[in-house]
């Protein structure tokens, strides 16, 4: 009778750690979609960006150095490898592209020009893709990190070496000011 409660109690045991190994696996796997989706958005933003400065260039020739900064912030994002040197050339290329509209605010034939809006268009369409994508991937990293830290499935954790998984942020400066009410 005892025995039958010991094997009874192994076997609830193995069974949880069974579950906690399978949800482990889950997040990793799911972890990996959700960068996936964040890659495959910032790959078309990197795509979009050399015909938005060509279309720039025609109208705002002497503003050469925003225009090369963009194309190098942009060729440092997609050269980025690892989540934390992505998300500083992310960083970057977002302040270089702020500077671009900025410039282009000055010219307001660039502004009524039919491609630029619809490249600018494209454009916050890919960052607020961007955006989800991001919050889903903080989502799923959060649960992960949760579940790889928590008692007792971190002791499952350990042992098949499931790690906790950085967040990707990116600050927008932008979102950070406090809006101005003018009456």
């Amino acid at each position: 009778m005892v025995t039958l409660i010991i094997i009874g109690v192994i076997a609830i045991f193995l069974l949880y750690a069974v579950s906690i190994y399978n949800r482990l696996v889950k997040l990793k796997n799911l972890v990996q979609e959700a960068w996936s989706s964040i890659d495959v958005m910032l790959k078309k933003r990197h795509d979009l960006i050399p015909n938005l400065v060509e279309t720039v260039k025609g109208y705002a020739t002497h503003e050469r150095e925003t225009l090369e900064n963009v194309t190098r912030a942009r060729n440092q994002a997609v050269g980025a490898n690892s989540l934390e040197t992505k998300e500083a050339a992310e960083k970057n290329l977002n302040q270089a592209m702020m500077n671009l509209f900025a410039v282009a605010e000055q010219y307001p034939d660039l502004k009524a020009n039919a491609n630029f809006q619809q490249l600018q268009a494209e454009l916050t369409s890919i960052e607020n893709d961007i955006e989800k994508s991001r919050r889903y991937y903080n989502g799923t990293a959060r649960e992960n990190n949760t579940l790889v830290e928590s008692f007792p499935s971190n002791i499952v954790a350990n042992m098949y070496k499931f790690e906790k998984v950085s967040y990707f942020e990116l600050d927008n400066i932008a979102d950070r000011e406090v809006p101005t009410v003018k009456f």
